[in-house]
């Protein structure tokens, strides 16, 4: 069988990769023979997938790709394969996207440091990770690319070793990393010795007739697995310490990628390998489990003191939102997940470099020793808002698109089936999208406004390059939430819809008819159809007025407890005094602590309470990690 030309480019993006991250090791001890080879590693995947959308998203075709052009033989597979639908070179172009700019921010945020050679050996090595799992169409291949992401950004996470909390967070990551590679690794060889084959589409018209207490298992384990790429509660610590050590760059990717990956995985095994999100209780565990990250997370996010940590917090609750959506099993919330897991690649990405940028020039991330960089950081400073916007859901930018989208998708599961619990969820949806709101009020004033401490007097604009590389992402937050129309007719219309034509997956892999001929019941592809209502009616701005107005008055709730209180009387500072009249001025800066002091009052029980449940002790998380994976076991058995 002939194979065209553009079969070959899904294997010539991951070898892209793979290929830059050879060469690099072999001549990148020169600086410009290095950068030329990393630009042309990381810009080939993009244009290769780019070059795929009208045939894959707009014409539907499924690209099915043997290693070796071994097709299958008796009906079975006998080699590794590439299988490329929508919803592959869906997360396939988030992941090419995010590590080109990811790259080019790199070229000066990372000359002045050590080792530079081996921080782009890693990087393409975490990027050809990333991309070989979303384009496998082998579930133990998928295993082996999760092993080099994994290893690589446990690396990455450690690069700047002499950093605060670099080698205790890469440890972390090692440990609890391993646990959930370990769960994919177990699951897969426990699929394998039921059906003798790793081939996924293969193994989607096997196992679903197939459920017996094994397979079951093997379910808890690759969905807790996966769950740990994606740093879903109770796996969001690791985040917050990666995100915190790694350099700006490969927070990008650990943010605005490796999430991605976990969430690919997630959705590939329980709409494809077991066809089980037709379950109520399925659907209530991962929007049960999305919902908890959504609110955990911006809770958490609050009582942060330092920039990238805080970052991070709000990664994974922007990641509970595209869990819960895809959580829904209708069309429309996938085609919101997808359209927020795009959205947050693009402005999480955007704010993690701005956070890179003020580390940079100021060599803290520290809120409270922040403050004023407007006046010196001025174009940083219209980026970073662009991005804090876009997070917080304010048109126009595109996370108010998104957002509203899975508002209007768990509205409409609530009604359709007549569970209140998801109306609920559009509850948790809302006030976490004010809690976001509210914390990057807090951000904004913290690093960017009020008075500039003396010791940050000098600081200068980064770099055009880096500039430049957050530009990219500030645009694409601009042209996504004006033109949501072209997002999802391109893009996550046509992704959605391949979630749910399982059989034309399993029949473009293994050949025509062959679903019909092994299932016992075939899988029917359902009447997809996206009913939208615009997100610029005015339904959805008085929403955006609410958010708003309840955002500001939590601010302005907090703002008016005095830390000279009866609660702490022992703080006496006399520059919380007001003087008028010609007395001396004094400068009261509201720093990451204070403003939003009086919340974390009210709710210092639950803060405690997540404070010391938040030991930072590895072995800790490791329990979690167990306990989850228990618990999984356990609600598996009892659903099937």
């Amino acid at each position: 069988m002939s194979v065209a030309m553009y079969q070959h480019l899904p294997v010539m993006s991951i070898m892209s990769f793979f290929l830059g991250a050879f060469l690099i090791v072999m001549f990148g001890g020169n600086k410009t023979v290095r950068k030329v080879i990393a630009f042309f590693a990381v810009s080939a995947p993009l244009v290769m997938l780019c070059s795929l959308i009208k045939r894959v998203m707009v014409n539907g075709e499924i690209i099915a790709y043997w290693m070796g052009n071994r097709t299958p033989v008796g009906g079975y597979a006998i080699g590794i394969s590439l299988e490329v639908d929508a919803l592959s070179l869906f997360f396939g172009l988030l992941v090419a996207m995010a590590v080109f700019v990811a790259c080019i921010y790199s070229f000066r945020y990372m000359e002045h440091d050590d080792n530079v050679r081996e921080y782009y050996t890693l990087f393409l090595m975490l990027s050809g990770g990333v991309m070989g799992l979303v384009l496998s169409g082998d579930l133990f291949n998928m295993f082996i690319m999760v092993e080099i992401l994994t290893f690589a950004a446990v690396a990455l996470t450690a690069f700047r070793n002499k950093a605060n909390g670099a080698l205790e967070a890469a440890f972390k990551y090692l440990i609890v990393g391993s646990m959930g590679s370990t769960c994919i690794l177990v699951g897969t060889v426990m699929l394998y010795a039921q059906t003798h084959t790793l081939n996924f589409a293969q193994l989607s018209a096997l196992i679903p007739g197939n459920m017996n207490t094994a397979t079951k298992l093997a379910y808890a384990l690759l969905l807790v697995g996966y769950a740990t790429k994606s740093f879903v509660v109770p796996f969001h610590p690791l985040a917050a310490d990666a995100h915190g050590a790694a350099p700006a760059s490969i927070s990008v990717l650990i943010s605005g990628v490796l999430t991605k990956s976990g969430l690919y995985g997630i959705i590939r095994i329980s709409y494809f390998l077991f066809q089980s999100m037709g379950l109520g209780p399925v659907q209530f565990l991962l929007v049960f489990v999305g919902s908890l990250s959504m609110f955990v997370c911006v809770t958490m996010a609050l009582a942060q003191h330092d920039f990238k940590r805080l970052l991070a917090f709000h990664s994974i609750s922007q990641i509970g939102y595209v869990l819960t959506a895809a959580g829904l099993c209708t069309a429309m919330g996938m085609s919101a997940g997808l359209y927020h897991a795009m959205n947050h690649t693009i402005f999480k990405g955007l704010l993690f470099l701005a956070a890179g940028a003020v580390l940079m020039q100021t060599g803290t991330t520290d809120l409270n020793k922040l403050g004023g960089l407007s006046k010196k950081m001025p174009h940083t400073t219209v980026l970073f808002l662009i991005g804090a916007a876009s997070i917080s859901g304010i048109p126009p930018f595109n996370g108010f698109a998104s957002k509203w989208s899975i508002y209007q998708a768990t509205y409409m599961k609530a009604v359709e089936s007549g569970n209140i619990g998801f109306l609920l969820v559009t509850i948790i949806a809302l006030i976490t999208s004010v809690l976001t709101l509210a914390s990057f009020v807090k951000v904004s004033q913290s690093v960017f406004f009020g008075q500039l401490p003396k010791e940050l007097e000098n600081t200068k604009e980064v770099p055009f390059g880096m500039r430049f590389a957050m530009g990219i992402f500030a645009v694409l937050c601009i042209v996504t939430g004006l033109f949501p129309q072209l997002v999802t007719t391109y893009l996550t219309q046509p992704a959605a819809s391949a979630v749910f034509h399982v059989g034309d997956y399993i029949n473009a892999m293994m050949g025509a008819g062959y679903a019909e001929s092994v299932m016992a019941a075939p899988p029917v592809a359902p009447a997809v159809t996206f009913v939208e209502v615009g997100c610029w009616s005015p339904v959805a701005w008085l929403c955006l007025m609410l958010i708003t107005l309840l955002a500001v008055t939590i601010v302005a709730v907090a703002g008016k407890y005095d830390r000279v209180s009866e609660q702490r009387p022992q703080c006496v500072d006399t520059k919380y005094d007001t003087f008028f009249g010609g007395e001396e001025s004094v400068y009261s800066q509201v720093g990451g602590e204070d403003m939003f002091w009086g919340f974390k009052h009210n709710w210092r029980h639950y803060f405690n309470f997540m404070h010391e449940l938040h030991s930072g002790i590895v072995n800790d998380y490791a329990l979690w990690a167990v306990v989850a994976l228990a618990i999984t076991i356990v609600f598996m058995m009892v659903v099937f």
